[in-house]
């Protein structure tokens, strides 16, 4: 069992080998918090199946799911210096170390899915995944992460005037905090596994996330009213160390990342399979759910939220560009 410790030293040990032995003397290590049967995770078995099949063996992915190696934001950290190799990371902790990642976790930029899988696969996706290079990881690409719905334990969100006085549970991200406030909600930052308890007991009155989580974390027993808002539907991202991208030499490269391209089509077909199936138990579970939401109420709010978060032309035109995609709706912010 790898420790911190190990991922830490692993660098220094691999500092004298040529280009290409990280991947010849032993499998390349990624980190995923998400448990093993999620869509994610298995996108990175089938990268190992991928690699194991163009390379006769020779390149492998050893896949430590569930957390093994600490939270998101310690993995990153240590896949940064090179303990580990590649790591699936939700936006967020992303957001500080690149600000170009902000940009996807606009709320309501996206339309819907396919706005979102076209932007990140498209050019858009291409620059936010290269400007992570400056900050010591390779963008390899993207994985969906769902659309995210506010629900809560007291009564329907039809309009951001249902929100006003509740206190919401979020990510410790401030695009998060930012746009529960705006919406007139006190913002309640606590980690995912506390959210439950927090629920039960009152200390929140509601929180966001998207179908698949709402019924995992099983929040549906006491937060019974889901409204479809949809307000953020941003993606998680696989990256690899920049110090372990530069041990590869070309071709192992090119097998890396044709691998990771393969296993997106993987990745989405398993999420929207589970998340048609989460909400169909949700349903049957006898949920209110609420979908006549006021879109363009919650919409004219964002307004300060994207001046506040796109602080540089760069950016601006970045969400721009992906606003203009498939004659997005002129109504979004910016």
């Amino acid at each position: 069992m790898l420790t911190r410790r190990d991922l830490l030293v692993a660098p220094l040990l691999l500092s004298g080998c040529g280009r290409s032995e990280v991947a010849v003397e032993r499998p390349l290590f990624v980190a995923d918090a998400h448990p093993s049967e999620y869509p994610t995770v298995q996108a990175l078995f089938a990268i190992d199946r991928i690699l194991a099949e163009r390379t006769g063996g020779e390149m492998r992915v050893r896949i430590y799911s569930g957390g093994q190696l600490g939270s998101e934001a310690d993995t990153l950290e240590i896949t940064i210096f090179g303990g580990i190799d590649m790591n699936r990371v939700n936006l967020a902790p992303l957001n500080s170390i690149a600000p170009e990642t902000i940009v996807l976790a606009l709320p309501f930029l996206f339309r819907d899915t396919e706005h979102l899988r076209q932007a990140v696969d498209g050019a858009p996706g291409r620059k936010i995944l290269d400007a992570l290079s400056r900050h010591g990881l390779k963008g390899l690409c993207y994985y969906d992460s769902g659309g995210r719905s506010f629900y809560n334990t007291k009564r329907p969100i039809h309009t951001p005037g249902d929100l006003r006085g509740m206190k919401i549970r979020v990510q410790n991200s401030d695009i998060y905090v930012a746009m529960v406030q705006a919406l007139g909600a006190n913002p309640t930052p606590m980690p995912y596994g506390e959210v439950y308890q927090a629920l039960v007991q009152g200390v929140v009155d509601g929180a966001e996330n998207n179908w698949p989580s709402y019924e995992s974390s099983r929040h549906f027993e006491v937060a019974r009213h889901y409204s479809l808002t949809r307000h953020v539907l941003a993606p998680e991202v696989l990256v690899a160390s920049e110090r372990t991208w530069q041990k590869l030499d070309e071709q192992q490269r090119d097998h890396l990342q044709a691998a990771a391209w393969e296993s997106v089509p993987i990745m989405r077909d398993l999420w929207d399979r589970r998340v048609n199936d989460a909400r169909r138990r949700m349903l049957e579970s006898g949920i209110e759910v609420v979908e006549d939401v006021d879109h363009e109420a919650f919409v004219d709010l964002m307004l300060p939220v994207w001046d506040r978060f796109l602080t540089t032309p760069k950016l601006r035109e970045l969400a721009e560009e992906i606003t203009r995609m498939n004659n997005f709706d002129t109504t979004t912010p910016g």
